[in-house]
């Protein structure tokens, strides 16, 4: 079920006009001559395609083609026939938009370097399971089918028979095995332990491979959320990798090679890189078979792919990828408009809907059509304290509930609104998005409205009210308010110095500025080395982060900003303590300061807002009810609601520019997904989750590499 004015809100992003230039969003989607230029997306099928995806795995079709260059290859006896390549039950894509494609052609997108991990994104093969329509389904992938025992504590995956690696080698559970015994748990590897990989009580699962395609996680408590949290992401490289090719890896592994030198991890992981390593094998679409580092990498059809179209067709339709690396966001702007590129995301390519103006007013060059999907964001350009800053005086005002309250509505968020994102989206106070799966259910669409309108409204006044109450007030009569011991109160906003500064950002932070510079408190926008911000943020040494956004696809799989788990996010120190627990570094120290412990760790204020969130979360973790979980949840949201906000945004679910060549097709639309899109959210991979691999041109010789 969903929120009704979550989603009839739709006529605030697409009926009202998102002028930019004059250019209103109702031409965003339109072609200037439909007779002679087929629209990117339009359909070789009768009538409008359906929405969304299958959400019952497709049966497997009764005969397989191939790509023409691969059957010319089979015929001079290079590789094995189709039926040979493929498994014995091979993926069937689910989504119902698609029509039957041709074989050819290539892709030119665009990166912001040839190490970019935004590159993985475009790739869902190493995906034990995958997400469907829009996040609300959970569908199979490499595993084609799983199931738990009745306490969720011990989970089976059944992966299918035949799969192979792109170099023709057979892919095993020891392949997972690999990457758990000699990278997970090598302690001198320090790979980490995913979440996905911890019962509810936080102790490490031990895995086992019974045979080749079953793998057995086996946890000491329920573990309810393993599924979701498997399905995030493309795995191999972005999160957790879940797999590495042992055939091909174990030879730069000292316990397979006893002559590699000591310091083999760093060589390790590069040549398990399938980005910027040819020789490493993949389970993707697409195969890396040129790297010019800096400058562009050129990826070929995978043979062995292990996925299919509903008619029998080994994907993908296209014969290769070039991502041509430009760092430069204004020289890639300039790229795009002179039709350099055949897909663009914008999310990657840094692109907002400012832009839009400038890539209409070029498309005789680049011939693209602007398509707008919901972006799923929770917050837009984000703002969030940390709550573990270093000095003392701050810390203990920037944990009062009531200080942050004041700032939340002292934020003229309707200025956001109009100026960055174009009167699209939704006020927002800051909170999970409106396409989180939990807020489809039960209570959710009420309790997203609550979070979501907790302390948006605009009241100038009542902010200053709320600032004298807690003694935040001007005590010398220079203007500007001071800390209730009357020494100087300045709020930074601090944000990587690398940040483009016409980008969404920088437009809130300066707004921002002005917003609470206007109730007397001094705020001042300050550029932190790029080098150094993570860690200077992981020690408590910066006060603010302005440069985010939070976007989420479930609860149970991504609490990261519902609390403090890890050390990036509004509470860095009482994250790190969390990510120790249960380990042997949870016990030490505990006699140093917090900020000269290695790492810099601090515990929760017993029965303060984290603890209690920690608590619930530890709860939840166990519990198999997904009714009785939800319940959980929501009573973690009505902290945020009553002691937040602990990160505050401007504007939710605004549309995200999508750039499509004419001719290319299999790109949804916006109204044939589910839901209208999920792009912002890594934990949803986008374009993965739309399986790219299924896209094709119209006209295939027309578009040779």
């Amino acid at each position: 079920m969903a929120a009704p004015d979550v989603f009839s809100r739709r006529r605030l992003l697409y009926g009202a006009a998102l002028v930019a230039g004059g250019v209103a969003l109702s031409a965003c989607t339109s072609t200037e001559d439909q007779g002679t230029r087929p629209k990117a997306n339009s359909s070789t099928k009768k009538g409008p395609a359906k929405k969304g995806s299958a959400t019952k795995p497709l049966a497997p079709p009764a005969e397989f083609k191939e790509a023409p260059a691969l059957a010319a290859l089979v015929k001079e006896g290079k590789l094995p026939p189709v039926g040979e390549r493929l498994p014995a039950n091979p993926y069937v894509v689910p989504h119902n938009w698609l029509s039957t494609g041709k074989y050819g052609g290539s892709f030119r997108l665009v990166a912001s370097g040839t190490d970019d991990g935004a590159i993985k994104e475009y790739m869902y093969g190493h995906s034990v399971l995958r997400w469907l329509n829009d996040g609300l389904t959970l569908g199979p992938g490499l595993a084609e089918s799983w199931e738990s025992n009745s306490d969720a504590s011990e989970w089976t995956f059944h992966f299918r028979k035949g799969l192979k690696w792109s170099d023709g080698e057979p892919w095993t559970t020891q392949d997972v095995m690999f990457w758990w015994e000699d990278m997970v748990l090598n302690e001198e590897f320090s790979e980490g332990i995913p979440d996905e990989a911890r019962s509810g009580t936080g102790t490490i699962a031990e895995f086992s491979a019974p045979d080749d395609t079953t793998l057995v996680m086996t946890f000491d408590a329920p573990a309810p959320m393993v599924p979701e949290m498997i399905a995030n992401w493309v795995n191999r490289g972005i999160a957790a990798t879940w797999m590495e090719p042992k055939h091909y890896l174990r030879k730069f592994h000292p316990k397979y090679n006893k002559s590699v030198p000591k310091d083999w991890t760093a060589t390790f992981d590069q040549k398990r890189n399938a980005i910027l390593n040819p020789d490493s094998p993949t389970m993707a679409g697409w195969r890396l078979t040129t790297y010019k580092e800096g400058s562009s990498s050129t990826f070929e059809r995978n043979p062995y792919y292990w996925v299919v179209d509903p008619k029998g067709n080994q994907l993908p339709y296209v014969d290769s990828l070039t991502f041509r690396a430009v760092d430069n966001i204004e020289t890639r702007k300039l790229q795009i408009q002179n039709g350099q590129f055949d897909f663009v995301h914008g999310a990657f390519a840094g692109l907002n809907l400012g832009d839009v103006s400038g890539i209409k007013s070029t498309e005789s060059k680049h011939r693209m059509q602007v398509i707008l999907w919901d972006s799923g964001s929770g917050t837009g350009s984000i703002f969030f304290f940390n709550q573990d800053y270093d000095e003392p005086k701050l810390r203990r005002l920037i944990r009062m509930p009531k200080f942050r309250q004041a700032l939340s509505l002292a934020y003229n968020r309707a200025d956001v609104r109009k100026s960055i994102y174009f009167d699209s989206g939704e006020l927002t106070t800051g909170a999970y998005g409106p396409k989180t799966r939990e807020f489809h259910r039960g209570d959710g669409p009420q309790t997203y409205k609550r979070w979501r309108d907790s302390w948006v409204a605009y009241d100038p006044e009542k902010a200053k009210s709320m600032l004298d109450e807690i003694d935040v007030s001007d005590k010398n009569g220079d203007g500007w308010r001071e800390l209730p011991d009357g020494s100087p109160l300045v709020i930074r906003l601090d944000y990587p110095a690398d940040v483009n500064p016409s980008g969404e950002h920088m437009q809130k932070n300066n707004l921002l500025k002005k917003n609470w510079d206007a109730i007397g408190i001094k705020t001042e926008l300050n550029p932190v080395a790029p080098t150094s911000s993570s860690a200077q943020w992981a020690q408590g040494r910066l006060m603010s982060n302005t440069a985010w956004e939070c976007s989420t696809l479930t609860f149970g799989a991504d609490m990261l900003w519902l609390m403090p788990m890890e050390p990036s996010r509004w509470a860095p120190l009482q994250g790190q303590y969390y990510s120790l627990r249960g380990t042997p570094e949870e016990k030490k120290q505990k006699d140093v300061d917090p900020y000269k412990r290695t790492p810099p760790r601090m515990e929760p204020e017993p029965d303060g807002p984290i603890d209690r969130l920690w608590k619930l979360a530890d709860r939840a973790r166990v519990e198999t009810d997904a009714l009785a979980r939800d319940r959980m949840y929501w009573d973690m949201v009505k902290i945020h609601v009553e002691e937040g906000p602990f990160f505050m945004g401007a504007v939710a679910n605004f549309p995200r520019i999508e750039l499509v060549k004419d001719g290319l097709r299999n790109v949804p639309t916006r109204d044939e997904t589910a839901l209208g899109g999920l792009v912002n959210d890594w934990h949803h991979p986008m374009p993965a989750a739309y399986d790219p691999e299924a896209w094709y041109w119209n006209d295939p010789e027309s578009h040779s590499s």
